[in-house]
C-alpha cells in the first residue's frame, strides 16, 4: 500500500515517530512543506517546515519565548533535568539570557578563537596519527567527539584524567529533550545531572580555594562573575546558575560539533564526487562546512511559545501557542535553496538556520565551524581513501541528528 504525501503530512506527530523517519526525516519534511507547512499536531502545537516561517520566529524574541519553565514541567516535574534545562542559557529569555551570554562572549570572540586554532590543529593531527597507526577508527568516538570534548574540557579547566564521563553525561542530559521521553531516558538524564553537578562542585571548589585564574578559560570568567567572587551583587551568577551553565557549555559545544563532523564525513562518503571536488579545491572548506550544516543540521528542532497573538504562514495563533521550528526542514526549503537535496560544497549564498539566528544564535558557532574546517580538511589531506569498515549506527533521535558509531578504514 502506497502512503501518499497528503497522508504523511496529515498524520505527522512528533510523539509518534517511526524508525524510518529517524533514519531519514527529509521526505516527511518535504510532504509537510508542500501539504501542510504550519501543521497542527494532536496536542495543539504547530510544526513549522518553511524557511520564512522559522526565520520569523527566530527574529521575533518578544513574541516567541524560549523560556521553558512551563513547557518542561509535564515531562520533567521537579527533577534535576527540569532544574538544569530551565537554568541554562539556551532555554531562557532576557534579562537573564542577556547577562549570561555577555559573560560568555569574550571566550568566543575572534581573537580568542584565533588563539585556539593551533591547539585544534595539534589535537586533530594527534588523533589522525593514532588512526593511521591502527589503519582506521570509529569516526565518532575516536575523532568527531574527541575534538570538542578536549577543547571544551580545556576551556572549562577540567583535568585531562577526569574527562571520561563527560560524553556519557552529555548524551543522557540532551536525550531528555527528545519529543518522547522513555522512563529509562528520564532516569538516565536525572542521574547524569546529579553526577555532573557533584563533579563540577569539586572542580569549582578546588579552583576557588587555590585562587588560580586563567583568562583563557571560560570557568575562570564565570567564577569571577559568580557569587563566589568577593563583592557580589544581584547581577552575579548564583552557584546553581554557574554549575548549570558549565554543563550547558559542555553539552552544546560537544554534541553539535560531534554531529557536524560525523555528518559531514558521512555526506562526503555518500557523495564521492563532492569528496573529489573538496580534495581538488581544499580552499572550499569554508563553504563546504556551511553546506554540511545545511544538508544535515546537527540540531533539527527548536521550540518557542507565543507571548502574544501571532500569525505564521497565514495561520493565526493565540497567546500560549507552542511551535516546533523545523530546522532540518527549513534548510531544505526550495523557496530559499535551489536544488536543496543536492550537496553543493560551493553553494553561495547559504543562509541556513543550523545555528539559529537572532538573540539565540549559537554562541559557539564560530568555534564549531573552526573545529569542523580543521578536522575535515586535515582528514582529507591525510588520507587518500576513507571508507566505511562496518555498519554506521545513527543516534535514533529526532532533535539531535548524528551517529553514535561509524567505523571507517583509512589509507594514506
Amino acid at each position: 500500500m502506497t502512503i501518499t504525501a497528503e497522508t504523511v503530512a496529515t498524520e505527522f506527530d512528533l510523539r509518534s515517530l517511526s524508525a524510518a523517519f529517524l533514519d531519514d526525516p527529509y521526505p516527511t519534511y518535504r510532504a509537510l512543506r508542500e501539504r501542510d507547512p504550519v501543521h497542527r499536531m494532536a496536542d495543539g502545537s504547530y510544526f513549522l517546515t518553511r524557511y520564512d516561517d522559522c526565520l520569523a520566529v527566530y527574529r521575533d524574541a518578544e513574541t516567541w519565548s524560549s523560556d521553558k519553565k512551563v513547557d518542561f514541567r509535564p515531562n520533567f516535574a521537579d527533577s534535576l533535568l527540569y532544574e538544569h534545562h530551565t537554568t541554562s542559557l539556551v532555554f531562557s529569555d532576557p534579562p537573564y539570557h542577556t547577562r549570561v551570554r555577555k559573560l560568555l562572549a569574550p571566550a568566543f570572540a575572534p581573537r580568542a578563537l584565533r588563539a585556539l586554532q593551533p591547539r585544534i590543529e595539534v589535537l586533530v593531527d594527534r588523533l589522525l596519527d593514532g588512526a593511521a597507526e591502527r589503519g582506521g577508527m570509529d569516526l565518532i568516538a575516536d575523532f568527531a567527539a574527541a575534538i570538542p570534548i578536549a577543547l571544551i574540557g580545556d576551556m572549562l579547566g577540567i583535568p585531562q584524567d577526569q574527562r571520561a564521563p563527560l560524553r556519557g553525561w552529555s548524551l543522557a542530559i540532551l536525550g531528555g529533550l527528545e519529543p518522547t521521553l522513555r522512563p529509562e531516558q528520564f532516569a538516565s538524564g536525572v542521574r547524569a545531572v546529579a553526577e555532573f553537578k557533584d563533579y563540577l562542585r569539586k572542580i569549582i571548589g578546588d579552583r576557588v580555594r587555590s585562587a588560580s585564574t586563567d583568562p583563557a578559560e571560560i570557568l575562570s570568567t564565570l567564577i569571577a562573575a559568580s557569587a563566589f567572587a568577593p563583592n557580589g551583587d544581584g547581577e552575579r551568577l548564583s552557584e546553581l546558575e554557574l554549575i548549570h551553565n558549565c554543563i550547558f557549555l559542555l553539552n552544546a559545544g560537544h554534541e553539535t560539533t560531534t554531529n557536524l563532523i560525523g555528518n559531514a564525513v558521512d555526506l562526503l562518503i555518500r557523495h564521492s564526487d563532492a569528496m573529489r571536488d573538496l580534495r581538488a579545491h581544499p580552499q572550499a572548506i569554508e563553504t563546504a562546512v556551511e553546506e554540511f550544516l545545511r544538508m544535515e543540521s546537527s540540531n533539527q528542532l527548536g521550540n518557542r511559545r507565543a507571548m502574544r497573538e501571532a500569525v505564521l504562514g497565514g495561520v493565526p495563533m493565540a497567546v500560549g501557542s507552542y511551535v516546533h521550528i523545523g530546522i532540518g526542514a527549513a534548510n531544505r526549503d526550495p523557496a530559499q535553496f535551489s536544488d536543496p537535496d543536492r550537496l553543493d560544497i560551493h553553494r553561495q549564498p547559504n543562509r541556513h538556520l543550523a545555528f539559529g539566528t537572532g538573540i539565540h544564535a549559537c554562541a559557539g558557532m564560530s568555534l564549531a565551524r573552526m573545529e569542523a574546517q580543521v578536522a575535515i580538511g586535515r582528514l582529507l589531506e591525510r588520507f587518500e581513501r576513507i571508507e566505511p569498515s562496518g555498519v554506521p549506527v545513527r543516534g535514533g533521535r529526532a532533535r539531535f541528528r548524528g551517529f553514535v558509531s561509524y567505523p571507517v578504514s583509512l589509507i594514506d
